[in-house]
């Protein structure tokens, strides 16, 4: 079988729409985001604050992964390579490890978001309120970057395509 090599494409050709650039200075603002909001969490509500935030990471860490592989296997997307639990800073928890939906991450990322603050609100019931705030911080500390990244991005047309590197997010479309 001859290949062709001269004109047609072999792939897909997607174009770079727009792309969501996380400066080193965001990214420090991000980092310290935690530590600031224990330091006034520790002031305002209770010195057990440090306890309860620690405890809550991963908590929320295993809340957002288990809720975003359920709308995943709900929904009918394929996760298996092409997701995966990462611990690099921004991009922490369940993410894409190649170019995704746009729709299917948009779905997946405002379940989370929802689902997730409903989660934590039911702690009020049995536990302290600092460790409902914890929660509800931790939750919105981890979504933060990709919610940054969809209000950036805020596409009416939902067809392209995301692609998640260290530093940045790029919105292609065909």
């Amino acid at each position: 079988m001859e290949s062709n090599t001269k004109g047609a494409a072999t792939f897909y050709q997607y174009k770079l729409i727009k792309k969501v650039n996380l400066t080193a200075p965001l990214l420090r603002v991000y980092i310290l985001l935690p530590f600031l909001v224990l330091v006034l969490e520790t002031v305002f509500l209770s010195w057990w604050s440090i306890l309860y935030l620690i405890i809550a990471a991963p908590v929320m860490f295993w809340v957002q992964y288990v809720i975003s592989r359920s709308v995943l296997l709900i929904s009918g997307h394929p996760i298996s390579k092409r997701w995966s639990i990462s611990f690099k800073i921004p991009w922490l928890g369940f993410m894409p490890d190649q170019h995704i939906s746009y729709r299917i991450f948009r779905k997946v990322q405002l379940h989370n978001f929802y689902i997730g603050l409903c989660i934590a609100a039911l702690f009020i019931f049995w536990s302290p309120p600092a460790f409902t705030v914890s929660l509800i911080i931790c939750h919105l500390w981890l979504l933060l970057p990709r919610l940054y990244t969809l209000f950036k991005i805020n596409q009416r047309n939902k067809e392209g395509m995301l692609k998640f590197n260290p530093t940045d997010a790029s919105y292609y479309s065909q």
